[in-house]
């Protein structure tokens, strides 16, 4: 019965880290939101980072060393391609790698494309 406990635990706590995006979360936050000992919560963590799902990485926190858990893919959403120009092209049907439409030379899309890699870096702030 403890085993299953402990399963739950584990997947409560990967989809706790995969809420938080971009921005992470502490330990401490984990093991506080799943109620368990800081003890559990490092175990988990460190499972979920030997499983490839987050990644941790270390971080002063009130003068304390911590880690910062990171999911290591985000959830897909629409909102990613919603404004992706080959969606209402209307050469889509005459596009491919070898056609006489190629996505390696449309305009639209290299522009869509450098304006999401602009966005990226104004959301981190490496601008």
């Amino acid at each position: 019965m403890e085993m299953a406990k402990y399963n739950d635990l584990e997947q409560k706590a990967f989809h706790l880290i995969m809420s938080t995006g971009r921005k992470g979360m502490l330990q401490s936050e984990l093991w506080r939101e799943l109620g368990a000992s800081s003890r559990e919560g490092s175990r988990i963590a460190i499972k979920l980072e030997n499983r490839g799902l987050i990644r941790r990485e270390r971080e002063l926190s009130n003068g304390r060393w911590t880690y910062r858990l990171y999911p290591k893919r985000l959830p897909a959403s629409i909102d990613s391609i919603i404004d992706c120009p080959c969606l209402l092209c209307p050469d889509s049907s005459r596009c491919s790698p070898s056609g006489p439409v190629s996505p390696q030379t449309c305009e639209k899309l290299t522009a869509w494309l450098l304006s999401l890699v602009e966005k990226e870096h104004a959301e981190l702030g490496d601008s």
